[in-house]
């Protein structure tokens, strides 16, 4: 799980830690698009370049000390390292931050979508990817689950554009951190009686891997 989110905290790290001046000056060597804007506009482009940037290089440090320790990549992180990659390069391209703010839109629909169509064909597909995190759950448990990741995922898709396009750059990157993964895991937790009902074997180890975040 650590792998997951930690690209995430690096984000927040940057965008809200770095000292505006010092992000102007590192963009400002690369590109000339600030010179034409206000203080404050600069400072907020500023922070979108550089905060994405390092997203889009923990992403992929993530995915490789992933590959490195575990041996493998799970699908949804290549899902949602693939999307922050294409959609971080288009707003390091386009300077301009709806491309990564509408990432988590991408990755929720997507992850919905794809548990849905699970579903739809009796497989569900979460076993395939998180069985050894739900030790004894019943194929009723993990249908259940599925419908319920499937059903989340769809209403954090709504959130993910409301939050981003009705309030500012700082607010959406604090809600990612503070609310995105705090729900998850909350959404996560309160899974746990039903599972425990399916057959669920609650060891050490157990639901210890999660959906990650968008």
């Amino acid at each position: 799980m650590a792998i997951d989110y930690a690209p995430l905290v690096v984000f927040f790290a940057v965008n809200f830690l770095l000292p505006p001046p010092l992000a102007m000056t590192i963009v400002a060597s690369l590109t000339s698009s600030l010179n034409d804007m206000d203080r404050l506009a600069a400072i907020v482009v500023a922070r979108v370049i550089v905060a994405t940037a390092a997203f889009v290089v923990a992403t992929v440090a993530a995915m490789i000390v992933s590959k490195v320790k575990l041996g493998r990549i799970s699908p949804m992180l290549w899902i949602s390292g693939g999307l922050v990659v294409v959609f971080g390069g288009l707003t390091l391209y386009f300077h301009d931050p709806r491309f990564i703010q509408m990432k988590p839109t991408f990755v929720y629909t997507i992850f919905a979508g794809v548990l849905a169509i699970g579903l739809a064909t009796n497989r569900p597909l979460l076993q395939g990817l998180l069985g050894a995190a739900y030790p004894g759950l019943t194929a009723e448990g993990w249908g259940k689950l599925t419908r319920n990741w499937a059903i989340f995922f769809a209403l954090m898709a709504l959130l993910n554009e409301a939050v981003w396009r009705s309030t500012s750059w700082n607010f959406w990157v604090g809600f990612k951190l503070w609310g995105a993964i705090p729900l998850t895991l909350l959404f996560a937790v309160a899974n746990l009686p039903m599972l425990m009902r399916h057959g669920l074997k609650m060891e050490e180890d157990a639901v210890t891997d999660i959906p990650p975040e968008g």
